[in-house]
């Protein structure tokens, strides 16, 4: 196996002092995303961004839609979204609805269903593309935070919607 590494175990416990500093790291980070909400959303949905997509989602007290912009993961031939410091207002919002939408500049309104991933090979394949598949400086961000990511992330696997599939095969 020389010249070859595996790829590390992710090690989902972590020292509470740390877990603490990257919350609000991440907290700081998200607060500074939402002074640019209103041109990342025109950015992503006319020109496109990276892997940043649109998720539309119904709020879960007030059931209006709700957008915003969040990074596509894709793993193998599954896409993904996540949060890596913990459930936050969209990731609770996409837990309580059974279909929620993504787009973008270069993907049509896509209806899915969120699956929430559980610890193990899927979820740990997904925390190392946060690494590898989001714009900078997120990207070296989640890398610094690895362990906080690995211990607190929530991610979800998007499966096509029945109407999205059917869609898709009266298209083959």
């Amino acid at each position: 196996m020389s010249g070859m590494s595996r790829p590390a175990v992710l090690d989902f416990s972590e020292p509470v002092h740390t877990a603490g500093v990257w919350s609000a790291a991440f907290r700081a980070w998200y607060r500074l995303l939402r002074l640019i909400h209103a041109p990342l959303l025109w950015l992503v949905r006319r020109r496109g961004f990276g892997n940043v997509v649109v998720l539309r989602v119904t709020g879960r007290h007030t059931g209006r839609d709700r957008s915003l912009p969040l990074g596509m993961l894709t793993v193998g031939t599954g896409r993904y979204l996540g949060h890596p410091s913990g459930d936050t207002a969209w990731t609770l919002n996409l837990r309580a609805t059974e279909e929620a939408t993504i787009e973008s500049a270069v993907i049509q309104a896509w209806r899915f269903r969120p699956h929430v991933l559980e610890p193990g090979p899927e979820r740990d394949a997904v925390v190392r593309a946060t690494f590898r598949q989001h714009p900078f400086p997120g990207n070296a961000l989640y890398r610094l935070a690895g362990r906080h990511v690995s211990a607190t992330g929530v991610f979800f696997r998007l499966e096509a919607s029945p109407e999205a599939r059917d869609r898709d095969a009266s298209r083959d």
